[in-house]
């Protein structure tokens, strides 16, 4: 049976509790879906309960930077990330969502992000570096957040181009102090993509010193596949669409971690509240 909490109590538990979001998809900032609407109302609902947020998303080039008053914070950009052997920039913007006073960061880079599209070419062809892209996310994340000096309590995880940051904080960034104590919570969505990431992705990730074990099922980086991943290096799983996957929910079942069923929106505060509380941080 699922608790029900008063505002008081909601109150009460997030307050002063960090949580970082990490998003493959935003609203305002991209078309509403399953993925982009809830990365926008789990931190809402954490922020007018008190709570402190981060939320961070790939800035791509189908945002509007001059409508949604992007921009760029010169004392975070200026790193180089190491991406399979090359150098590439990193550029951290800032925008807020105006009426929820939510500041949302974007990891932004040239050769990976100004393209006008998301994740696939007007014929709907997957694009090529979308592997090496969410390497880049995942340690542009990362790495900001060092900068920030910013501790999370949890570290909550939307969708499939965010869904290597688990690996590369338990394995990568594994002797980072800051986040020594934090929680990892996956977010598994029905809303994937058809097909497979570059198959050469596997040993993009082992030149990071991540032993190819780890990742061996990206021998086949389709979505299933991904996501395992994701929830192999996380402390929780929210089944975030009524239809998972069954080869995904199968997997997870043999995981033995705390997993959240699928909610509707309508009872989404009071079960994560319930779940941060009683799973996430017990």
């Amino acid at each position: 049976m699922r608790l029900r909490f008063s505002d008081q109590q909601k109150k009460v538990f997030m307050n002063g509790k960090k949580i970082l979001f990490v998003s493959s998809e935003l609203v305002p900032y991209l078309p509403e879906n399953q993925v982009s609407l809830m990365s926008y109302e789990a931190p809402r609902m954490v922020n007018s309960n008190g709570g402190q947020i981060r939320i961070f998303m790939p800035r791509y080039g189908s945002i509007n930077e001059r409508r949604h008053q992007l921009h760029e914070v010169i004392r975070l950009s200026g790193m180089n990330l190491v991406i399979n052997d090359m150098d590439m920039p990193l550029i951290i913007k800032v925008a807020s969502i105006p009426k929820e006073r939510i500041q949302v960061y974007f990891i932004d880079n040239e050769e990976y992000f100004k393209r006008k599209a998301t994740f696939a070419d007007a014929d709907g062809n997957l694009f090529p570096d979308n592997d090496e892209r969410a390497i880049f996310f995942a340690k542009g994340v990362v790495e900001t957040v060092k900068k920030l000096n910013w501790s999370p309590d949890i570290i909550h995880v939307h969708g499939w181009m965010a869904s290597l940051l688990p690996l590369y904080l338990r394995k990568y960034y594994a002797d980072e102090p800051l986040f020594a104590d934090s929680k990892i919570v996956t977010s598994v969505y029905d809303r994937g993509y058809e097909g497979a990431l570059d198959g050469e992705m596997k040993n993009k990730i082992a030149f990071d010193g991540i032993e190819e074990e780890s990742v061996s099922v990206l021998s086949s980086p389709d979505y299933n596949n991904l996501l395992k991943v994701a929830v192999d290096y996380s402390d929780a799983i929210i089944l975030a669409s009524e239809e998972v996957p069954e080869e995904l929910k199968n997997h997870i079942a043999n995981l033995s971690k705390p997993v959240l069923p699928y909610v509707s929106l309508q009872e989404a505060e009071d079960a994560y509240t319930n779940f941060y509380q009683t799973e996430v941080l017990k």
